[in-house]
């Protein structure tokens, strides 16, 4: 049974004077198939409990009506897509039997086929709708309208009118209506619409902030760094709806197969009217019914059933969980993976080094040493000069020293004045190599071959202080390869890090293997030398240099906060960034391959059990219809199981 998801437009708001009724109308075009399916089986107990005082015109009437409510929607859809790709398909096989029915006399036989046919039907849609809900729900999230700040004026303006830079103001307990950076203000915000934490995270100047999020306690003003139509939520939008579009090998053979399979079940039809009659001497009545009754239990609804639902049910599900699949065949597909390969930077580690180490001459106050430092990597806006400012702000004020004479060096380091007296920072070779390597007893050797990068801090001819920093590695990675071990899948990191940061991080996070020093193509290689290893292999990571190795995997999952172009390669992405969802994801990979398993097999089991016990004459149409029709109601309910 196939189901074609269909975008249903609310009416304009002229139409309707009042929400209430709109939301009602809404509801009510949700719903109709249910509704109609479900008023066509009261018809038909109706018509069954007034057989005896109805006249037989009547009853006819009332069972036809019970046809045309109940078997509209599917006989639409079927007749359409029969003419659309020139093939048969279930939906015109039920008609037939409906049809068939009738024209033998069983016309409430036939009502009840059309009835559990457009109950499942509904049952299908619903699933269908279940998946959509992820995407209405975080449109509902982001705001239509924005306060914009121009020229000194505050306007409400639509959205979709602002442009990159333009300055909107948000208000405490508002909702972000597009993505910017923050520049004037601070507050918590709600980022559990996009990270799922419950906690709110604070945010400063220069702090990223996302449409669909909440600011809880502050006003901020926020510039506007992308278009309404490439925000976070709206690639959100773009990757599960890709997805649901996006069919598994499974289900795209089950449709290969369909079309093939009405057709024997027509000629074996066919075959079954006369044949009995001339073989085995049935009576030429006998052989017409169980002609009909093998046209209904041989449609294979609910073989055809027994696949989308549960995709569609898994991919909704890991939607809710930050996991974000392009389509059903990487669902299926991920249980199936034996190496995963990760990149280094901020896909094993957070992706900004952060201060480890810090040594201070003795003959120096640490806090005078830290503040200067801090005050002088302030004017930088290199990562490692961030670093360390950010460091130096936890441990003391770094901003009322008098710093001047700034001059950076680039690939090196920076210099700058402080009380006339000159101040160096940067690395060895930049303040001096032999007395860096010499300070605290060569401790910057050590600190190196742990994979740290190391600043020296020089003032007049003395080194007084290093830096060690670190990418560190992320809070959740370890656990996640520890699980994915014991899964028993290979890990592998793939970095352009020296040989030594590589071993170092290798080594902490508990990779099985690491290759260092990697160029994109070089990644690309291994990638494709790991798929001959290991027949299925996924690529983890979240650069421009990943997307190569990304597009070369059999599956390639990006992190969330990863560049645009990585995110448009990968199958899946990592909303989180949480490393650990990919083991979830697996664990539901396996259950939704579990589920269509059962499904397929109790499908075909009730198909030949039913097959048999018609050629033997033991099922009747009724118990046919019910036996039939109830097996597709049970796959769809089984994989409805995965939404949770």
């Amino acid at each position: 049974m196939t189901t074609n998801s269909k975008t249903l437009h609310s009416p304009s708001s002229h139409t309707f004077k009042s929400f209430f009724a709109k939301s009602s109308f809404r509801r009510f075009i949700v719903h109709i198939e249910l509704i109609a399916a479900l008023f066509s089986g009261l018809l038909i107990l109706i018509t069954w409990s007034l057989e005896d005082s109805i006249s037989a015109t009547a009853w006819v009437i009332l069972h036809l009506i019970a046809f045309v409510i109940g078997g509209y929607a599917k006989a639409k859809e079927g007749i359409q897509e029969t003419i659309a790709n020139k093939d048969l398909n279930v939906e015109m096989l039920m008609i037939f039997a409906a049809i068939g029915s009738a024209s033998i006399g069983y016309w409430t036989e036939g009502a009840i086929l059309i009835f559990i046919f457009a109950l499942s039907g509904a049952l299908e849609t619903y699933t269908l709708k279940k998946s959509d809900k992820a995407i209405s729900s975080l449109m509902d999230l982001q705001p239509e309208q924005a306060l914009r700040i121009k020229n000194g004026q505050e306007k409400i303006v639509p959205v979709s009118e602002l442009k990159v830079d333009d300055i909107i103001l948000v208000r405490a307990g508002e909702r972000i209506p597009a993505d910017g950076e923050i520049v004037k203000g601070e507050t918590s915000i709600d980022e559990s619409a996009i990270t799922g934490e419950s906690v709110p995270v604070s945010k400063i100047d220069s702090n990223d902030v996302f449409a669909g999020t909440v600011a809880l306690d502050g006003s901020i003003s926020i510039k506007i760094t992308k278009h309404a139509d490439e925000t976070l939520f709206q690639k959100i939008i773009q990757l599960v709806q890709s997805a649901q579009e996006e069919k598994s090998p499974s289900q795209l053979f089950i449709e290969r197969f369909e079309g093939t399979y009405v057709k024997v079940v027509l000629a074996a039809v066919a075959i079954m009217m006369f044949l009995p009659y001339f073989i085995f001497g049935w009576s030429l009545s006998e052989s017409i019914y169980r002609a009909m009754i093998l046209l209904v239990v041989a449609s294979p609804c609910a073989l055809v059933a027994s696949i989308m639902p549960a995709t569609l049910s898994a991919i909704s599900n890991s939607a809710k969980s930050g996991v974000l699949f392009k389509g059903g065949v990487h669902v299926e597909n991920l249980s199936h993976i034996k190496a995963i390969a990760f990149d280094k930077t901020g896909t094993l580690t957070n992706g900004t080094p952060e201060v480890t180490d810090t040594y201070v001459h003795t003959k120096w106050e640490k806090e005078k040493v830290l503040a200067i430092a801090g005050a002088i990597e302030k004017e930088s806006i290199h990562p490692l000069a961030k670093a360390i400012y950010a460091y130096s702000t936890d441990y003391t004020n770094v901003h009322d020293l008098n710093i001047h004479h700034v001059t950076t060096v680039s690939g090196n380091g920076v210099s700058a004045y402080v009380n006339d007296e000159k101040w160096e920072i940067g690395k060895a070779g930049f303040v001096g190599e032999k007395a860096a390597f010499n300070f605290q007893g060569g401790i910057a050797k050590q600190l190196a071959e742990q994979g740290k990068t190391i600043v020296f801090v020089k003032a007049n001819d003395e080194i007084v202080a290093l830096y060690a920093l670190k990418d560190t590695i992320r809070d959740n990675t370890k656990q996640a390869i520890k699980t994915l071990k014991k899964h028993g899948v290979h890990t592998i990191m793939l970095t352009g890090d020296n040989e030594t940061t590589a071993k170092a991080i290798a080594a902490e996070a508990g990779i099985d293997h690491y290759i260092a020093e990697c160029l994109p193509d070089e990644k690309v290689n291994h990638v494709k030398q790991l798929r001959t290893d290991y027949e299925n292999v996924a690529m983890v990571g979240d650069g421009i240099n990943d997307a190569p190795a990304l597009a070369s995997a059999n599956l390639g999952i990006a992190m969330g906060k990863g560049t645009d172009v990585a995110l448009e390669t990968a199958d899946v992405v990592l909303m989180k960034n949480d490393l650990s969802k990919i083991t979830n994801a697996i664990n539901l990979s396996g259950r939704m391959n579990r589920i269509v398993k059962q499904n397929v097999v109790f499908s075909l089991s009730v198909i030949l059990l039913l097959i048999a016990s018609n050629f033997l004459q033991i099922v009747d149409l009724p118990l046919g219809v019910i036996g039939h029709e109830g097996s597709t109601i049970l796959v769809i309910l089984n994989g409805l199981r995965l939404l949770k």
